[in-house]
C-alpha cells in the first residue's frame, strides 16, 4: 500500500509538472512565433511542447489507474460491509421483529402520540433531526418539539439516554 501511495504522489507531481511546463512551453512558443524566432528554435519548443503533453497524458492515465484501483477496492469494501449487514440482518431477523415490538409497547407506555413514537423510532435508528424531517415531510423545529416531547415522557435528558434505555439490558455483566 506504502508503494501505491508513494507512486500516486508521484504521479500527481508528474502530472502537475508536466501541466506546468505544457503551458509555459506553450506560452512561449505563442510569444515567439509572433515575434518572428527562425523555426529551428520554433521546432525545437514545439518537440518540448509534444512531450510535456506526451508526459501529461502519461501521468494523467497512471494517476487515473490509481484512483480507479482505490475506487474500486472501496467499492469491494462496501459492498462486503453490505453483504455482511445483510446477512446479519437475516440472522437475527426474529430477534430484531421482537426488540421492534417491545419498543413500541415501551412507546404505549410511555403514552407517546403516533407522530412521536415515529420520532423516536427514527431517532434509534440513528437519523437526524434534519434527516426525520426531510423523511417526514415536515419541519425541523417540529421534529426538535416531537423529539422534546419523547424525552419528557419517556424520562430522559436526550437521545443518548433514550438509546441507553434499550440497549442497556442487551450488554452481558462483566
Amino acid at each position: 500500500m506504502a508503494f501505491i501511495n508513494e507512486n500516486k504522489r508521484f504521479s500527481q507531481w508528474a502530472v502537475a509538472i508536466c501541466l506546468l511546463v505544457f503551458v509555459l512551453i506553450t506560452m512561449d512558443f505563442l510569444g515567439d512565433y509572433r515575434d518572428g524566432v527562425p523555426w529551428p528554435h520554433l521546432f525545437v519548443e514545439a518537440i518540448i511542447l509534444i512531450l510535456s503533453l506526451a508526459g501529461l497524458v502519461y501521468f494523467g492515465r497512471l494517476y487515473y489507474q490509481f484512483a480507479q484501483s482505490k475506487i474500486n477496492l472501496l467499492a469491494r469494501d462496501l459492498a462486503l460491509a453490505n453483504q455482511q449487514a445483510q446477512q446479519w440482518r437475516e440472522a437475527n431477523r426474529e430477534l430484531i421483529a421482537g426488540l421492534a415490538v417491545q419498543i413500541r409497547k415501551q412507546f404505549d407506555n410511555w403514552q407517546l402520540t403516533p407522530a412521536e413514537a415515529e420520532v423516536g423510532m427514527l431517532m434509534l435508528k440513528g437519523l437526524s433531526h434534519g434527516e426525520i424531517a426531510q423523511l417526514r415531510n415536515v419541519s425541523e423545529r417540529t421534529i426538535r418539539d416531537q423529539a422534546r416531547a419523547v424525552y419528557r415522557k419517556a424520562g430522559v435528558t436526550g437521545r443518548t439516554e433514550l438509546s441507553a434505555f434499550f440497549l442497556e439490558d442487551l450488554l452481558l455483566p462483566r
